[in-house]
């Protein structure tokens, strides 16, 4: 099977459009040799529309990948969130005369029912297959307005709104759903970010460089034997870093991945008006995930990044198991965070506002990393070695983390 990235889909559409204006009606064995020529067609314009995409379709296919024994082609990274089984990747929609980008369909090759579906001027989602299921609950990252408040009121208020019951089909988690609100995505880079140098944290850029030097090892080891490298940048927001990762140069594949809906909008807008990134020959794809289920194979990300994100994680623990799982031997983990005191008034109003007692996880508005012994002691758990694990304080309460899978 030939393994081909979403991202070549979209920038192959674009040399299948080139053939509109051609007056053959055939599509030349340059762009697949096993593509059948085009036969003519009557002089109906909309049989010959309809034939004219149908066959580019196919060769544009052809083009990407030759058929496996399976009859599919897939992204080399991307899987099933649940299943980790591989997704067949295909167009959707009409791919000519049309400036909006492609429609992509991902179905999963163990479950024909498991069906994502994502856009080449937006993301893949891959947080939650198409479903007609009623009975599942959901989240309440679907109405940004109610996320933002229920994060705002004490926790027995945000348990009764939110979970009135067990059989409630409304989720609400404070830590993951306030950032689905539009309006933090908005202000993210307009002073929300910049606002953590009171914990000590380093500023973008030199977080970015103190990630590019931690990285550089595993990047030049897949240079110099020829193959071509990845990085992740999770829980990417608007885009701070990943635009960062883009534009280096260093990189082959950025691939940037948020729970949210309106960051990942922020940061395609973002993007867009990035005339740096236009000119870049990395490969850049943006991905809708939950980070403890990260929709990657096994041993195949070279570099993770996770900037001022450990802390909105519900399901630490999970999460970084799965952040070891897809890393490749050798492979490197950095992030930034806040110890827990940086929280501590947060935290006291929250105990505070339930009667004096301890908020259950679920309802925290943070995740609270009271040492760095117990951040350590997470790393491990997840799967990485004593000796390979370095977790440094910063400033007030910033906390660096370089991991060696």
């Amino acid at each position: 099977m030939k393994l081909y990235s979403a991202a070549a889909i979209v920038l192959l559409s674009h040399v299948a459009e080139s053939f509109v204006s051609q007056t053959t009606l055939s599509v030349t064995s340059t762009l697949s040799s096993t593509a059948e020529p085009l036969v003519e067609v009557n002089n109906d314009a909309d049989e010959q529309k309809k034939q004219k995409r149908q066959q580019l379709k196919q060769a544009l296919l052809g083009k990407i990948g030759s058929p496996s024994s399976n009859n599919f082609i897939s992204d080399p990274l991307l899987v099933d969130p649940m299943t980790k089984e591989p997704l067949s990747l295909s167009l959707k929609g009409p791919i000519l005369g049309s400036n909006a980008g492609v429609r992509l369909t991902l179905k999963s090759a163990s479950d024909s029912e498991r069906v994502f579906e994502g856009r080449s001027d937006a993301y893949i989602n891959l947080l939650e297959p198409i479903s007609d299921d009623k009975d599942e609950k959901t989240s309440v990252s679907t109405s940004p307005i109610l996320a933002s408040l229920l994060t705002l009121t004490p926790p027995p208020v945000r348990s009764l709104v939110a979970n009135i019951s067990s059989n409630s089909d409304l989720e609400y988690i404070p830590m993951r759903d306030l950032f689905t609100d539009p309006s933090v995505s908005f202000a993210y880079e307009r002073g929300w970010r910049q606002g953590f140098a009171a914990a000590g944290f380093p500023g973008a850029d030199k977080e970015f460089d103190l990630a590019k030097e931690y990285f550089a090892p595993v990047i030049d080891k897949k240079r110099s034997s020829g193959e071509n490298n990845v990085v992740v940048d999770m829980s990417c927001a608007t885009g701070l870093f990943t635009r960062r990762f883009t534009t280096s140069g260093e990189y082959d594949r950025v691939i940037a991945c948020d729970y949210s809906d309106s960051m990942l909008t922020e940061a395609r807008r973002r993007i867009r008006a990035d005339s740096d990134i236009a000119s870049s020959n990395t490969q850049l794809d943006l991905v809708r995930c939950d980070v403890a289920k990260i929709p990657f194979k096994s041993n195949s990300i070279d570099a993770f990044h996770a900037g001022a994100a450990m802390h909105c994680w519900p399901e630490i623990e999970e999460s970084l198991k799965e952040i070891h799982r897809v890393l490749v031997p050798g492979g490197r983990y950095f992030a930034s965070t806040f110890l827990g005191t940086y929280f501590q008034n947060v935290a006291n109003l929250e105990k505070t506002s339930n009667g004096g007692s301890d908020v259950e996880p679920s309802m925290q508005a943070f995740q609270y990393f009271p040492t760095v012994e117990g951040l350590r002691d997470l790393l491990l758990n997840a799967g990485f070695d004593d000796d390979k694990v370095d977790v440094e304080v910063i400033g007030a309460a910033c906390v660096i983390i370089r991991c060696e899978k």
